[in-house]
């Protein structure tokens, strides 16, 4: 199969294209710098609407991963329309091309997040849940709202709501671990929001599993046992075999942070559940959280 990727740089990009060249695939990455000699890559600009639709033709599966970093830096207007067009204008860009070749992919998996449920305290959410009324919530509704060109002419699209993926090539993990290396960690606020988490391993194995089996609209890519902030606090210090007793204020990461960034990375309650995963078959490699972080952290030699 041959499978066109955008966001191939960031983590998840870089595991999935090794997944499937590893599966036997034929990977093509799109990129937004001149594509060099031999390299299997076709070249686009989101922001200038350019795409080389014609390295598109044939290609049996495309996942978009492409947008930029959430946490990257504090929420200002200017930052916030930054995160809406680098998702809204690039999928918007791939989708209309995808509509408009001779030869049309049969499957686009197109990032999305938890994030599209907004705080829903203890809430239990599935994917016919309704979206929440926050800065995120929208953008994530914005953002899926563009794949319909897609599906319209007879793509069979998958909008994947990622949680917390669970690595220590990037996202939230590598950024707890100094504090809590040093017996600094704790629950953050009160602890009693939900973080619906997933590792690496098995985001990426659940994208494959969507490309290969017939599933359509929204997809859940969380584990099945999500755990509160206190919860997860606990198991991570367990694992490191530190102390994780110290809580952090809310104030503090607003401070740091901003207020919306900061509630929305870390106060949010998503107590989130992979229904349509569970449903179809596909079968978790960690849905503990203390044997995933413990696989992650303390990989056998």
């Amino acid at each position: 199969m041959q499978v066109v990727v955008t966001g191939s740089s960031g983590p998840i990009g870089r595991a999935l294209c090794s997944h499937l060249a590893g599966a036997g695939h034929h990977v093509v990455r799109v990129v937004r710098r001149p594509v060099g000699p031999g390299e299997v890559a076709l070249a686009w600009d989101p922001e200038a609407g350019t795409i080389d639709a014609h390295g598109l033709e044939g290609a049996d599966a495309v996942v978009h991963l492409a947008g930029a970093g959430v946490g990257d830096g504090r929420w200002t207007e200017s930052r916030k329309r930054i995160l809406v067009e680098s998702r809204v204008r690039s999928t918007a860009l791939l989708t209309r091309t995808l509509a408009g070749l001779d030869h049309r992919p049969r499957v686009l998996v197109s990032a999305s997040a938890v994030g599209f449920y907004g705080d829903r305290s203890d809430e239990i959410v599935t994917e016919e849940s309704p979206p929440g009324d926050d800065f995120l919530a929208s953008l994530c509704v914005r953002w899926e709202a563009e794949t319909a060109p897609a599906a319209e002419a007879g793509v069979r699209v998958v909008c994947a709501r990622t949680g917390l993926v669970l690595s220590r090539e990037g996202g939230a993990l590598p950024k707890l671990l100094p504090l809590f290396k040093l017996g600094l960690g704790g629950r953050f606020g009160s602890g009693a929001q939900w973080w619906s988490w997933i590792t690496l391993d098995d985001e990426i194995r659940a994208i494959a599993w969507v490309l290969d089996n017939d599933i359509r609209g929204p997809v859940n890519l969380t584990a099945p046992n999500p755990v509160t902030n206190r919860e997860f606090t606990r198991i991570l210090g367990a694992v490191l075999s530190r102390p994780a007793r110290l809580p952090v204020p809310r104030f503090g990461p607003r401070l740091l942070l901003g207020s919306e960034l900061a509630d929305a990375l870390l106060f949010t309650s998503a107590r989130v559940q992979p229904a349509v995963l569970e449903s179809s078959g596909f079968a978790f490699s960690n849905s503990d959280l203390e044997i995933g972080l413990r696989d992650i952290l303390q990989p056998s030699s």
